[in-house]
């Protein structure tokens, strides 16, 4: 008699689970998007997040590990630039990954261009407006 409760109890608790799960996924307003591996840098995993905020605005989200420091490339360099890519345009530089020690990198920005494509290179100056070849991470189109 227990068991059988306790079974019916079960079942109710799995079946609200399962229509919660689909009435609030759809609704979820972020993407995320995996960054695909480069020769350059084989070790470095990351993932893309990007979700609109009530303003119209596109908060990108990045985390990264296993980022080689910059220095220890070859040839080495002084930093890391993340580019978007938006409305077919050119890239636009979005901002700089601080170098650090670390295994794990965080980048946040916010941008009122949906990105089609963001991807990251291995650069000497920060400020650089166009990317040079080093790519050492890239979404696919997102």
């Amino acid at each position: 008699m227990k068991t059988t409760n306790f079974l019916k109890s079960l079942k109710k608790g799995v079946v609200a689970f399962i229509i919660l799960s689909f009435t609030i996924t759809p609704f979820s307003c972020s993407k995320k998007t995996v960054f695909e591996n480069s020769n350059i840098t084989p070790a470095a995993r990351g993932d893309a997040k990007v979700k609109k905020d009530n303003n119209d605005n596109y908060n990108i989200e990045i985390n990264i590990s296993y980022l080689a420091e910059p220095e220890r490339l070859n040839p080495p360099k002084k930093t890391y630039v993340v580019w978007m890519v938006a409305n077919n345009n050119y890239p636009q530089n979005i901002g700089q990954i601080v170098a650090t020690t670390k295994l794990h990198v965080k980048f946040e920005t916010v941008s009122s261009s949906k990105p089609e494509r963001i991807f990251i290179t291995a650069e000497d100056d920060p400020s650089i407006q166009y990317p040079g070849n080093m790519k050492v991470l890239e979404t696919s189109i997102l």
